[in-house]
């Protein structure tokens, strides 16, 4: 148990650090830094945790984005700065490079090496099933992290804790 809990603890330490390399690459404002790491920490925790049990990773990207795009608001609002700032830095390391490769791997092999029919047919299937987890993965960062933004951007936070 405390194997699978420091291993979820050490892969959300790296989603943070990889969310504060990107806002550094796209040069978010220095206090924003701990926030952002903060924000790709949980949002790896709540990722990784999902996939432990063994639920589909298209589900654990959606909750992980909703968890981000609802936590951007308030914290935007206490520090000062749009909410994309928090928000788009954390979730481009969940972007799913991996699935990308494979499928792209599939398809080169597929059209320029391999003759077998057999083989072909596992190209093929390759192709589509790592397409279509890249696809749904995609799906449900954009929705998890832009539904919140679209929501909430009908009042501000202000106006929200006064009803």
């Amino acid at each position: 148990m405390t194997e699978i809990l420091l291993h979820l603890l050490e892969v959300s330490f790296w989603s943070g650090v990889a969310a504060v390399g990107f806002g550094i690459l796209f040069n978010v404002p220095k206090q924003t830094i701990l926030s952002i790491f903060i924000l790709g920490f949980l949002a790896g925790l709540i990722k990784f945790s999902i996939l432990h049990h063994g639920h589909h990773i298209a589900l654990a990207s959606l909750a992980a984005a909703s968890f981000v795009g609802w936590a951007s608001i308030p914290i935007a609002h206490k520090i000062h700065h749009p909410p994309v700032v928090f928000s788009i830095p954390t979730m481009i390391p969940m972007i799913p490079g991996y699935f990308a490769y494979e499928t792209i791997l599939s398809l080169m092999h597929f059209v320029f090496v391999e003759t077998d029919p057999e083989k072909r047919l596992l190209l093929i299937d390759a192709m589509f099933s790592h397409g279509f987890k890249m696809i749904y993965v995609l799906i449900g960062l954009t929705f998890g992290v832009a539904l919140p933004l679209l929501v909430m951007n009908k009042g501000s936070i202000k106006q929200l804790r006064k009803k």
